[in-house]
């Protein structure tokens, strides 16, 4: 999958539509954004003395809706089985239950397909889809070493010119209960994970302080972002947070701090909802939610306007925690608006923005949206806003790669 862009390679792109229902022209060179003007102007001089003598190649979009690439912020690309033998749910016991999920989870995995397969099937499903950036987390505990930190830092190599991917070396089965794990996360962030994780330091390991101890001591060592897994409800939820924030606060860390999930933000009250959103902004820690069906999740509306960073992710994608997930995450904007009660063209963009701007502060790509000099990384398809695409959600898309069509109609191009 390894391509390289050449810094004379240049691109004219005609009749874009952007958001606002302007059409424009863009001017790629080398993979980047040169200059983006009204349609039907002469390219700027400086486009044509880039690279002396050579022909730009001309496409016409047509007027689709232009949109910056999709940001995949949370999936798990080592226990995903799409495009693999279908894995029956298994119901928890007594309703929602971590520890049970896991051992769901171990059982499944080790009847699958090699784990490098399965990633690919799931990478290229979220590119094909328009996901051009993603956070994965990957599993690290005792009963599997590194073994899926090495293959999937191996997908990652692979793949790195068509998908940016970033890695959280993520305690599946807890910290301080899977005794070896702290040690296992540092070998992790030396062999290039990019954030430390962590699980319900309440529930699963029982020691708020202890858990927190240990991902906020790897992140301060490694000079790395964190991004915890937290799934605990009500005041028990609420309170973890409040020391994640506090933690963030006191470090420095604004910025570079996520809590998933976060279910616990909701089914509290409106004034600890208000109370939290400032806490969390002021702090600079971002909450990502995929809007699951059967759980509270945090209020996406109240915390934008708190000033909070809400980003999205597809989460599992048929695995042993559900058997849902599509690897959309235009689809996951249409999810967020329709469980939010998003009516309004208002709403609907704020929708689409926590799976593409938003998603890009959280995970801190500068690097992101469609602006000069930034990379040419952009979906192209049949809407004529972006409301109308997060409530048709259309699958005939192209997705560009620095400028070159790496995926049609939800299919990856031939390399």
């Amino acid at each position: 999958m390894r391509e390289q862009t050449s810094l004379s390679e240049q691109t004219i792109f005609r009749n874009a539509k952007l958001a606002d229902g302007s059409l424009a022209d863009f001017f790629v060179t080398g993979g980047r954004f040169r200059a983006i003007a009204p349609a039907g102007k002469a390219p700027p001089a400086d486009f044509a003395a880039v690279a002396p003598g050579i022909v730009p190649a001309i496409i016409d979009l047509g007027g689709q809706l232009v949109v910056p690439a999709f940001v995949e912020g949370h999936i798990h690309l080592d226990t995903s089985f799409y495009g693999d033998a279908w894995r029956p749910h298994i119901p928890c016991t007594n309703g929602f239950d971590v520890r049970e999920r896991v051992a769901f989870q171990a059982q499944n995995l080790a009847a699958a397909a090699p784990m490098a397969e399965r990633a690919k099937n799931q990478l290229e499903l979220c590119v094909g889809n328009g996901s051009l950036a993603m956070r994965s987390h990957v599993m690290v505990d005792a009963s599997v070493g590194l073994s899926h930190v090495e293959t999937i830092l191996a997908v990652r190599e692979k793949y790195r010119d068509l998908i940016d991917i970033q890695l959280v070396a993520f305690p599946q089965s807890g910290i301080l209960s899977s005794p070896g794990t702290a040690e296992l996360l540092d070998e992790a962030m030396k062999l290039g994970c990019d954030l430390v994780g962590g699980l319900d330091p309440a529930s699963f390991d029982r020691d708020v302080n202890g858990h927190l101890d240990v991902v906020f001591a790897l992140a301060q060592k490694h000079g790395a972002g964190i991004d915890i897994h937290l799934h605990d409800g009500g005041a028990l939820g609420l309170f973890q947070v409040e020391e994640i924030a506090a933690r963030t606060r006191v470090l420095g860390m604004a910025g570079r701090v996520a809590v998933s999930h976060a279910y616990g933000l909701g089914d509290i009250p409106a004034d600890a909802l208000a109370k939290a959103g400032t806490m969390l902004a002021a702090a600079g820690v971002a909450i990502m939610t995929n809007a699951p069906g059967n759980h509270a999740f945090p209020p996406v509306a109240a915390l934008r306007q708190a000033g909070v960073t809400v980003f999205s992710g597809s989460d599992n994608i048929r695995d042993s925690w559900w058997p849902y997930g599509d690897g959309d995450m235009l689809n996951r904007a249409n999810m967020i608006g329709y469980r939010s009660g998003f009516y309004e063209d208002r709403e609907l963009e704020a929708a689409f923005d926590v799976v593409t701007h938003a998603g890009a502060r959280a995970l801190g790509l500068a690097d992101h949206g469609i602006a000069v000099g930034a990379s040419a990384d952009f979906v192209a398809m049949p809407a004529r806003h972006v409301p109308e695409a997060v409530v048709a959600v259309p699958k005939d898309r192209t997705v560009y790669r620095r400028g070159r069509a790496v995926a049609r109609d939800g299919k990856v191009l031939a390399r």
